[in-house]
């Protein structure tokens, strides 16, 4: 399975350019291919176990904030699995109500608040993802990030850290930058 999930991430590498064919095609296009990429990170992600209730517990994907995914992220989840935990996902209006998610997609609409929503979520197994331009550097784990009109990725090694997160080479290969080194083995 990790092969095939890697392979596909590379795919989505490949073929994830954003046309300039009108602005919600680009949009409603961009966040399909985002939703695809939350889905395999997710893969390439180990949490541990004290992040879940049990080993049957659900996987939980949370945005924060407007929704930019317009369901493209329920869709491209619905019926699928990690392993034996099934996913579910859950649209957050603010960053106190994260309890529970494993997963945390913080939208670039308001940069202002997002070293804040960071800080708040520090400390604890998520995986926050952004897409705003300096989400890495601000702390968060994986930030996406447009180059030559293609999806791509930034990872930073310290933020999992510090999140008990462990993001396998495999994922760590595919991106186009990564920050800091890893501390563990």
């Amino acid at each position: 399975m990790p092969r095939l999930a890697a392979a596909v991430l590379t795919a989505l590498l490949l073929a994830g350019n954003v046309r300039s064919i009108g602005a919600q095609s680009i949009s409603s296009n961009e966040y399909a291919v985002k939703a695809a990429f939350l889905f395999h990170f997710a893969q390439f992600v180990e949490w541990p176990e004290s992040a879940f209730q049990d080993a049957n517990s659900p996987l939980i994907y949370c945005t924060i904030g407007e929704d930019p995914f317009q369901g493209a992220l329920d869709a491209s989840l619905k019926g699928k699995t990690i392993g034996a935990r099934s996913l579910q996902v859950r649209h957050l209006k603010q960053v106190q109500d994260a309890q529970g998610c494993h997963l945390i997609f913080v939208s670039g609409y308001d940069k202002r608040q997002i070293p804040g929503t960071l800080s708040l979520l520090q400390g604890n197994p998520i995986l926050t993802v952004g897409e705003s331009e300096r989400f890495v550097q601000e702390g968060g784990v994986i930030s996406f990030c447009m180059e030559e009109n293609k999806i791509r990725f930034q990872i930073n090694l310290e933020a999992a850290e510090k999140a008990n997160l462990r993001i396998s080479s495999r994922l760590l290969t595919l991106a186009k930058t990564v920050i800091g080194k890893r501390k563990r083995d």
